[in-house]
């Protein structure tokens, strides 16, 4: 799906404000995991983020978008959230690795 900017921004604004970080530049998705707008789609970085469909197979509608760190989407394969990556401080990391 190729989203336009207006679309992007409006998801962007689901994401959680955290105090003291300018929401313009960093939120947090629904995993508790650090997003970063300019990162939007891109997968080489920790904090890269994409649209996530809550419904899979469910409308494009605002309602059924999120933004979700690009790890935590892709390892939604199932259709069900996993969070496998999370906020560590300023970082993300994978709460499955040790």
């Amino acid at each position: 799906m190729s989203w336009t900017d207006e679309e992007i921004q409006k998801v962007w604004e689901k994401g959680q404000k955290v105090t003291d970080n300018d929401p313009n530049l960093w939120r947090k998705d629904e995993c508790n995991a650090w997003m970063s707008r300019k990162e939007y789609g891109n997968r080489k970085s920790d904090f890269g983020w994409e649209i996530d469909h809550i419904s899979p197979g469910g409308s494009d509608s605002l309602s059924n978008l999120r933004p979700l760190q690009w790890d935590n989407n892709n390892d939604k394969s199932d259709g069900r959230l996993k969070c496998n990556i999370v906020s560590s401080g300023t970082n993300n990391d994978n709460k499955n690795k040790k």
